[in-house]
């Protein structure tokens, strides 16, 4: 059977407020600094990193996706304040929280049982978090990006309904599907 190799990712994809303030964080790091990469997406709190599928299945794995996720219930997080991994990501951080994490380690095992995907690092050492820059930022200006973010204040609620289904198109990536929590 042929395949076609695409590009999937699954998040939470907050709307309204949230975005806009995130996005316009994004554009703040290229309007300044010239750091763009974290613009090819909507801001999103990663569940299950990118991998590849075929995207002749796609109506399948959404599917079994929303099957699979229509079993959780809806829950609440706190966004707060900004956090960084080494030189390499600034991001909006989160408050722990154990429902989200319990969909995470759940959603990990389904996609290395029923979608056969491999289970990742990032499967097994979740730090949710929402990106405002990576990829492109300079290690020898870090220290300029962090000073311009630590000082910022950003705090918010979410009320997690549903996950997303993320796909690379044309080098950026789009919400193709939304699965609802039903619980």
């Amino acid at each position: 059977m042929a395949t076609q190799a695409e590009k999937y990712f699954l998040a939470l994809v907050p709307e309204g407020n949230i975005q806009s303030e995130a996005t316009a964080l994004k554009e703040e790091m290229r309007d300044l600094f010239g750091v763009k990469y974290a613009l090819k997406s909507p801001a999103h709190v990663t569940i299950k990193m990118p991998f590849t599928y075929n995207g002749f299945k796609e109506d399948r794995l959404i599917a079994k996706l929303e099957k699979f996720l229509a079993g959780f219930s809806p829950f609440d997080l706190s966004f707060h304040g900004f956090d960084r991994f080494g030189k390499r990501v600034i991001f909006v951080a989160l408050r722990p929280s154990e429902a989200l994490n319990n969909l995470q380690e759940s959603l990990a095992t389904f996609c290395k049982e029923e979608l056969k995907l491999v289970k990742e690092l990032s499967d097994r050492a979740f730090h949710p978090h929402m990106t405002i820059a990576f990829k492109d930022l300079k290690p020898k200006n870090f220290d300029s990006y962090w000073d311009h973010f630590r000082k910022k204040r950003f705090s918010a609620r979410y009320s997690a309904k549903d996950v997303a289904l993320l796909k690379r198109t044309a080098g950026r990536w789009e919400v193709i599907h939304r699965f609802t929590l039903k619980g």
